[in-house]
């Protein structure tokens, strides 16, 4: 795309979405989704050099900002179009907003998601309205799926992101955040599909200039970023921070965000591990990957917002709790508090009890202990014990493991990326 392209492309794609839609789209959701609290943290605001404030878009009812864009395009459809119903592809926090605002206005709600969804995922949707219909093994399969049953069926398709009536919907957080306060050095979005960030971006550039506008990605799918910026990084793998791990950006988003965004940061997955233990701490919320992505980029580049007034979008809080668990655990494990001893020591009585000495001795707690006899490098009479372990602190393990080494004592200290 030539530079005057582009610039044709990007002021097509504002003149799509402007304040005035934002407020229309404000006007028409009142009172059916949360107008979620805005507080400042004062110990996030110490941690960082900047001053903190959070919207708490994971109190939404169905716990992600997705419900304001949703019940936007929903309430656009005419009486035709609502008696048919709408569809949609995703596993995500936009099937649970679409099915739960199709189901209270009487509008069916079909969502397609991919058969390896996760069945919680499945659950929540149907629970709150949705019909599903999982089909192929991808998004991308389940996405061609939609458009396919779209037609056949006569149904309206409504996208998760790539929509101006959708992304008007998810500017409110914006309208709000700076009715709320209105001195922001810049707000710190999350970018997927790029709705909130383009929504947001429209409302706050318009009421506020000057205002800085950072997206959020992660590293594993800088898809939006490569999209800006020219510069085409790999896009796949695990990421926690689902709800925005999108390999292909709107079209009309990404007009949008290259026009008004600042800039896109990218933030790696031991940071944003560690910002959902963090909120979860420290303002006892629960937080998605996607939800935390902003705090990440403030510890990432904290050059770039100290001493600046920044408001964060906690976008979502639908985390398996399993994996909430494993995330708590390895930010524990990472800050020192838990560790895993590898110990080598001679197969004979009273050899173990000499080392819970030593742990005795520093105050750190034994969670589990192994032993390991057969599938080892060491001579038939040695052996090798693992032990995990909690402590205060770092300072702490390295006390012990210091005081094991200088009794003679091999030890191995397990690390985590």
């Amino acid at each position: 795309m030539t530079q005057a392209t582009s610039a044709r492309a990007a002021e097509k794609a504002t003149d799509l979405l402007t304040l005035d839609d934002v407020r229309a789209a404000a006007a028409r959701i009142e009172g059916a989704v949360v107008r979620t609290p805005m507080m400042r943290s004062q110990t996030l605001s110490e941690i960082t050099g900047a001053d903190v404030w959070l919207k708490f878009e994971n109190q939404q009812f169905t716990a992600a900002y997705k419900e304001r864009g949703a019940l936007n395009a929903l309430l656009h459809l005419t009486e035709e179009q609502r008696a048919r119903g709408v569809i949609a592809a995703s596993a995500g926090n936009h099937s649970q907003g679409l099915s739960y605002h199709g189901r209270r206005l009487g509008v069916p709600v079909t969502i397609v998601m991919p058969q390896t969804t996760p069945s919680v995922k499945v659950m929540q949707t149907e629970s709150v309205g949705g019909m599903v219909e999982q089909f192929g093994e991808t998004f991308d399969e389940a996405y061609a799926h939609a458009r396919q049953l779209e037609q056949e069926r006569g149904l309206t398709f409504v996208h998760p992101f790539d929509d101006p009536l959708v992304a008007a919907g998810q500017g409110t957080v914006a309208l709000e955040m700076l009715e709320d306060k209105d001195d922001f050095d810049c707000l710190v979005v999350p970018i997927g599909g790029g709705g909130l960030m383009s929504g947001m971006a429209t409302a706050a550039k318009a009421l506020k200039p000057g205002i800085e506008m950072i997206g959020v990605q992660a590293k594993l799918f800088p898809s939006m970023y490569s999209e800006v910026t020219g510069n085409d990084l790999p896009c796949g793998g695990d990421t926690l921070a689902e709800g925005i791990a999108v390999k292909a950006p709107g079209e009309f988003t990404r007009e949008v965000i290259r026009e008004l965004v600042d800039e896109i940061l990218l933030v790696d997955e031991p940071k944003l591990e560690h910002s959902v233990s963090l909120l979860l701490q420290i303002e006892k919320t629960v937080v998605e990957g996607a939800g935390a992505a902003g705090l990440a980029a403030v510890l990432s580049y904290p050059e770039k917002f100290a001493g600046k007034t920044v408001g964060l979008v906690l976008c979502g809080g639908n985390i398996d709790t399993r994996l909430l668990a494993n995330v708590l655990l390895r930010d524990l494990a990472r800050s020192g508090r838990l560790a895993r001893l590898r110990i080598v020591l001679q197969d004979r009585p009273g050899a173990l009890f000499k080392v819970m000495r030593e742990f005795n001795a520093h105050n750190v707690n034994i969670i589990e202990i192994y032993h390991q006899r057969i599938f080892t490098t060491l001579p038939a009479k040695g052996l090798t014990a693992e032990i995990e372990c909690e402590a205060r602190d770092s300072d702490q393990i390295d006390a012990l493991v210091s005081s094991l080494v200088a009794k003679g004592y091999s030890v191995e200290l397990a690390e985590l990326a």
